[in-house]
């Protein structure tokens, strides 16, 4: 790329940088939790309608969808659970085409007195901006928009088209940017600028929830011997779950790019509740669970293993999907669009890019997956994601949004605004 060309780009993402900010802070103000997200939706639908982009929206439910093997059962319904998309069209097709994803749903913010502020006000201290949503991932929404935006405010048009997409679903099964795949969105290259620490996954884990409910025997405490506690047997499943857990991660020097690390493989208890009384000998037990798989092993092998550790414990038990259904994937090296990335993150940061593997989900896999594209998930630095505190460092967020922009340049090509 022209030294000229990447300065004036560079000064756009700084001319606008203040008014990301507050689109980002205006997005946090709207709770997109679960089934909730409608309303940042709409935000989001006006500022890329507002751009000129060619608009589309629509809930994400399809037999299609429901029949993909990358579906994650859902237990929710999908009534107003609405993606919005955005695409630049351009004047003149000689470039690469690209697609800049993002999610616009949040996981509860857990009891909002234990915040040191409200997780919806969106706060900047000491160069950090809080609230839930702020680093996973509403400042990489922004991002995206205005990382297309600066290309544009330079004087430069984008010669292939540009796909910004905000899905929901992310953060419980996928679904909602498999169904934007299964919509016909397609591209030569994805970026999706999740909180990753200003480096480029090169590989993550696919995911499992399901429940497990565990049927007891119902007695007064005083004869608490003649029946059966399922409070207590539920104790029992956790820990043939953990045994499970250390086996997978003993192999973890079998996975390329997890062998260093120390605990790739996470299962979670993340909620847990049973019984009716105090003075009952508690009849039921349910446990929610998420696991962790690594690439290569599929969603259907994964839970063949989970439901033999299950039935092992012999105990009156059920278990049932619940969320994702995913499989992990690798990000192969020496891509063009790696290589693209590398020169614009040199010329935003002053370095090299860094890569790493990560034991969480990514919407990554299904462009990796099911639509066989080059996948950049690469973002801001962030702290105390899906927990209290969570915030966003700023000046990671223009450097990551100067990043994109030029990569945006180099991949897609651009030529002066006033041409032709």
């Amino acid at each position: 790329m022209y030294p000229r060309i990447a300065e004036r780009i560079s000064a756009a993402v700084d001319a606008a940088f203040d008014r990301q900010l507050e689109f980002t802070a205006e997005l946090i103000r709207e709770p997109s939790l679960r089934a909730e997200e409608a309303g940042a939706q709409e935000l989001l639908y006006r500022a890329m309608e507002a751009r000129g982009l060619e608009m589309d929206r629509w809930e994400i439910d399809s037999e299609e969808l429901r029949s993909h093997v990358g579906y994650g059962p859902s237990t929710v319904s999908y009534e107003n659970s609405v993606n919005v998309v955005g695409t630049y069209k351009p004047r003149t097709t000689a470039g690469r085409s690209l697609i800049l994803n993002g999610h616009v749903d949040v996981v509860p913010a857990g009891p909002e007195g234990t915040w040191s502020r409200s997780p919806w006000d969106a706060q900047i201290v000491d160069g950090w901006m809080y609230g839930r949503g702020s680093g996973d991932m509403k400042a990489g929404l922004a991002a995206n928009i205005f990382a297309l935006d600066a290309v544009r405010a330079a004087g430069l048009a984008p010669t292939a088209e540009i796909i910004v997409q905000s899905v929901v679903e992310e953060e419980c099964t996928g679904n909602g940017s498999l169904a934007a795949l299964l919509r016909g969105y397609t591209a030569d290259a994805v970026i999706i600028p999740e909180p990753e620490e200003n480096m480029l996954v090169r590989a993550n884990v696919g995911v499992l929830w399901f429940k497990v409910r565990v049927e007891g025997e119902p007695t007064h405490p005083r004869e608490m011997t003649a029946g059966f506690n399922a409070i207590d047997a539920a104790y029992t499943v956790m820990s043939n779950l953990r045994e499970l857990e250390e086996r997978w991660n003993r192999h973890r020097t079998s996975h390329r790019y997890f062998e260093d690390l120390e605990h790739p493989i996470n299962f979670n208890f993340g909620t847990i509740i049973g019984g009716d009384w105090p003075s009952s000998v508690p009849a039921w037990c349910e446990i929610d669970v998420r696991v962790a798989i690594y690439p290569g092993m599929t969603a259907d092998q994964a839970w063949h293993e989970l439901q033999q550790c299950l039935d092992s414990t012999g105990l009156p038990l059920t278990a049932t999907k619940t969320g994702f259904y995913s499989e992990g994937y690798v990000l192969e090296e020496g891509s063009e669009a790696e290589t693209v990335l590398a020169g614009a993150h040199r010329e935003a940061f002053g370095e090299d890019l860094q890569s790493f593997t990560t034991p969480g989900y990514l919407d990554g896999r299904v462009f990796t997956l099911y639509g066989d594209t080059p996948t950049l998930v690469y973002g801001p630095v962030s702290e105390a994601i899906h927990g209290f505190d969570e915030r966003v460092d700023i000046e990671s967020v223009r450097r990551i949004t100067k990043a994109i922009a030029l990569f945006i340049a180099e991949w897609c090509g651009v030529e002066e605004a006033t041409a032709g």
